[in-house]
């Protein structure tokens, strides 16, 4: 799909009076605030659903929005049942948009100052116990054959997201000259365009040097380019399929729901804590701006803590 055709897509449900500040919005997130696509794309959506809603009720025209319409929006989807880190999203994503049009002068006021939205959920995020990511690990390795290139792909996969914690659009985004196979290390491009260098160890390096040996080769077309993992047709893999690897690997002993991505990146990230790494090496190896996004790590650390506590404790 060309550039062209992509922001077509994404803009398919916009009614015409709302598509062209929605293109423009767009190129302002992507070329001034060096937004990723994968964030433009979600922005587009969010501002998709709003505007459809809006046409729903009458409205025809960008200055015709006021506070009492993003209200009755977001309680729509609470009515739908999105999650509270769904609204808060959107709500952020909306109340984004205003301050660019007031800029622009396409609003005169902005009617999302007053916009409120439930606070997100603070979940502690789910881990596999090492005994566990130990035997997803063992059983891909196993099913591993050159006969059958995609299982030493997924095998690579599944090491990489444990030992880096990197996000699935990292590590779909990975070329393989971010490999420095030397010093065991890859040069990843996080969120806002912001590149750092992440370690893996001995077990992620023979996985990743298995599949370029013996299992990339076999899937590489003409127009593969430069992508670390491929598709069956040769093409750079997708967050889809990644999820997909990752969901029927952790699913395969039966014992348990099926874990994605993110929760490898959970449970690197609660295993390097667990075992003495610094809050700040973890910040640094995730990719974080913030250290209090790394710290409900720990958080789960002392849950763990407590649940051995009161098993073991004679009087817990």
């Amino acid at each position: 799909m060309s550039e062209q055709e992509q922001r077509d897509a994404d803009t398919a449900d916009v009614p015409p009076w709302a598509a062209a500040a929605v293109d423009g919005f767009a190129r302002h997130l992507a070329l001034e605030r060096g937004r990723s696509a994968h964030t433009v794309r979600a922005y587009r959506s969010d501002l998709a659903s709003l505007f459809t809603h809006a046409a729903r009720q009458g409205v025809d025209g960008l200055d015709v929005l006021d506070l009492g319409l993003l209200r009755s929006w977001l309680g729509a989807q609470t009515d739908t049942g999105a999650a509270r880190s769904s609204l808060a999203r959107r709500a952020a994503a909306v109340r984004t948009f205003c301050r660019w049009a007031v800029r622009e002068g396409l609003l005169d006021t902005d009617p999302s100052v007053r916009l409120r939205a439930p606070r997100r959920d603070r979940t502690l995020p789910a881990v596999l116990r090492e005994p566990q990511m130990s035997a997803v690990l063992t059983r891909a390795a196993d099913a591993a054959t050159p006969e059958h290139p995609a299982t030493l792909r997924d095998t690579a996969i599944l090491e990489l997201l444990y030992a880096t914690g990197v996000r699935v659009g990292e590590l779909t985004a990975l070329d393989i000259d971010d490999i420095d196979a030397e010093r065991r290390t890859l040069r990843v491009l996080g969120k806002g365009n912001k590149e750092r260098t992440v370690p893996y160890g001995v077990p992620a390096a023979r996985a990743l040097d298995t599949w370029l040996v013996s299992g990339r080769p076999a899937l590489a077309r003409e127009g593969s380019g430069p992508a670390l993992f491929l598709g069956a047709r040769g093409g750079r893999l997708d967050q889809r399929r990644v999820r997909d690897i990752v969901h029927r690997a952790t699913a395969a002993d039966g014992r348990g729901p099926s874990a994605g991505p993110h929760a490898l990146r959970h449970t690197a990230a609660t295993h390097l804590l667990d075992g003495g790494a610094d809050l700040r090496a973890v910040q640094e190896l995730l990719g974080h701006s913030s250290l209090a996004t790394t710290q409900i790590y720990t958080h789960v650390s002392v849950e763990r803590l407590r649940a051995s506590y009161r098993q073991a404790h004679p009087r817990a």
